[in-house]
């Protein structure tokens, strides 16, 4: 069980990192959306004591335990397309996504 980022993913973290501090990037997943659940990242001062811990290419990724069997397997990419940039989910285990982006379903 795993979630990782590409190059281009941790890089970012790492840049955004160094400028605020913290030991890594928090990886979730809440109730949201249309389609019943959404990604939530936030970056990490702390580790919780239920935390998953994983490392990618030098970034410390935390997960809670409940979050993981739906984002196992997921990489987290950084991608500019034209005037727009951000973080990408390729997750394996969504089956449905609404419209907007914004949530998905397993």
């Amino acid at each position: 069980m795993s979630v990782t980022l590409t190059e281009s993913a941790a890089k970012r973290v790492q840049t955004f990192l160094a400028k605020r501090g913290g030991i890594g990037l928090r990886v979730a997943v809440k109730t949201s959306g249309c389609s019943g659940m959404a990604y939530a990242l936030e970056f990490a001062d702390a580790a919780d004591k239920d935390d998953l811990h994983f490392e990618s290419h030098g970034v410390t990724l935390l997960i809670d335990p409940k979050s993981l069997p739906y984002i196992n397997g997921t990489e987290l990419d950084f991608v500019r397309e034209g005037l727009n940039e951000g973080f990408k989910f390729n997750n394996p285990n969504v089956k449905n996504e609404c419209g907007c982006g914004e949530s998905f379903a397993v």
